[in-house]
Parts: structure tokens; sequence; C-alpha cells
């Protein structure tokens, strides 16, 4: 795996979060080749109820996608970091349903979770975006 700047990382870890299914597999070939290791998440629900869910399937897609050792090093690493990105959106969404998706990359030792919401109240829709940076050794 080479290593991308954290810049670089969290800019495909962005572009994971706001792209469609066939976007993404696209874009998941593309940063391989530059030695950037993605995956994503889709997610939905009360808000309150989903934060739970939201940390263990970004954990769960870290691991399937190989961005991540199967350690507890690493998976605290996304978990702490989807948790932050969480935070960050939190005031917006608190209380409310939400849909959206979860954005991983990794190159060398930067590690970047993006989270983007969709946060529904009736036919009033917002969007907000949380991103969290973890730097991991192998």
């Amino acid at each position: 795996m080479s290593s991308s700047s954290s810049i670089d990382t969290a800019r495909a870890a962005i572009k994971m979060a706001i792209s469609n299914r066939d976007e993404e597999k696209k874009l998941k070939k593309q940063y391989s080749e530059k030695g950037i290791s993605t995956g994503a998440v889709d997610f939905g629900g009360n808000f309150n109820n989903s934060i739970v869910n939201i940390i263990e399937n970004t954990v769960v897609a870290s691991k399937k996608e190989n961005i991540i050792k199967n350690s507890h090093m690493h998976q605290g690493a996304v978990a702490g970091a989807v948790h932050d990105a969480i935070k960050q959106v939190m005031a917006h969404a608190n209380g409310l349903n939400v849909g959206g998706k979860i954005g991983i990359a990794r190159s060398g030792e930067h590690l970047v979770v993006t989270v983007f919401f969709g946060v529904g109240m009736l036919n009033l829709n917002e969007v907000a975006i949380g991103l969290s940076h973890r730097s991991i050794n192998d």
C-alpha cells in the first residue's frame, strides 16, 4: 500500500460517501490503483437508535473490504473515527430520521471516515457531513 497524504485520503472518503453505487465501484478501482483502500456502507433510521449500528456496520465494512486488519487496535480506530464524525452532525440529526452513507478510506497510516447524512423531517431535508482522521500502523 503506497502512502497518500491525509488530504488525499480524506478526499477519497468524502467521494465514497457521496457516490451512488455505480460511481462507488469505479472510484474503488481508481483509488486502489493509487494505493488507497476504500469502502462504503449505507445506513438509515432514527438517528438516536442508529448510532451503535452505524459504528458496528462501519467496522464490519472496513474489515470486509480489507481496509483494516482484524485487530482491536484497527477496529477501535475505525469505531473512534466514525463516532467522532457522527458527533460532528449530531446537532442536526438528534431525534430525527436519517439516511445516508459512510465513506471509509485508508492509505498507509492514514484512515479517514466520512459520514454523509440526509436528515428528514416532514418534507424538509437537511444535509450534513462529518469527517474524522486516525493514524494507524500495520
